[in-house]
């Protein structure tokens, strides 16, 4: 029997996706790859060697990375207590706390940019309650900071934190805690010895969707920090937008493209080894 005849009929099912994706996604990818190679009319690698060699190119792509360390740092931070909670709670306490994650994906990333520029501001809530508290001694702008980047975008992605790490939780078995309770093992010592360990394949998916998300955001640093901060994500844009620069646009993005893969790709190694591990 071939290898085909062997394969379960039950796989058939992806194909309308496998084929949906091939078209609208890996077709223009292919495109977009092609395009970045072709030099005059010869496949050359001179964009790459440019754009690399130039200061500025390795500027954008610290801002990219240190961006969407932040935010993924941030996430993970506020993130985890989130998920431990709702993996905790029961009944109606777990279904607001569900509620409250997920209502606001309906909301487009535009409307929350717009009303994040609202709160950053100098005279926004976040600026007045420092000032409150007394850590500030005056009111100060995060609009169009690097820090308040970081805030905002955090905004948008922490669903995409919470529920894998959530997912990991609820199946861990409430009787091992337990059991480490009963042997005296202290609450920090369950913790870091037993809760921590079991969550590290939904912190890594965590980790790997909000780092993919956060190095490829366009539209939020361009409402919440301006043209003068650029990440790979908005060089590609003005790229292609602004600059008909179509060789520099396509080379960005395919330099972006790697850099998410090579996050899918270690996540996904990182989550095979700790749920192996678990």
């Amino acid at each position: 029997m071939t290898r085909l005849g062997k394969l379960d009929p039950v796989t058939l099912l992806a194909l309308p996706a496998v084929a949906y994706l091939g078209l609208v996604y890996g077709l223009p990818l292919v495109g977009l790859l092609a395009r970045s190679l072709m030099v005059e009319g010869t496949v050359s690698l001179t964009s790459y060697t440019r754009f690399l060699s130039d200061p500025f190119s390795w500027t954008v792509i610290g801002n990219t990375l240190r961006v969407a360390a932040g935010v993924t740092l941030l996430c993970l931070f506020i993130g985890y207590p989130t998920a431990l909670a709702l993996a905790r709670a029961k009944g109606a306490a777990q279904a607001l706390i569900l509620v409250a994650i997920i209502l606001p994906l309906s909301v487009g990333v535009v409307v929350k940019a717009f009303a994040w520029q609202i709160v950053l501001r100098r005279d926004g809530v976040i600026s007045q309650l420092l000032v409150g508290l007394g850590l500030w001694d005056a009111p100060q702008r995060l609009l169009f900071t690097e820090t308040g980047l970081v805030v905002g975008a955090a905004n948008v992605f922490v669903p995409f934190m919470i529920l894998p790490i959530y997912s990991v939780l609820k199946l861990v078995d409430p009787r091992l805690i337990e059991a480490a309770a009963t042997l005296g093992a202290s609450p920090l010592y369950r913790f870091f010895h037993v809760a921590l360990p079991l969550s590290l394949p939904g912190i890594v998916t965590g980790i790997a969707f909000v780092f993919s998300m956060a190095t490829s955001m366009y539209v939020v640093p361009s409402l919440l920090i301006g043209d003068r901060f650029q990440t790979l994500a908005t060089l590609t844009g003005r790229s292609f937008l602004f600059m008909r620069n179509e060789q520099l646009g396509s080379t960005t993005a395919v330099v972006l493209l790697i850099l998410s893969v090579a996050v899918v790709v270690a996540s996904a190694a990182l989550s095979r080894r700790f749920g192996g591990a678990s």
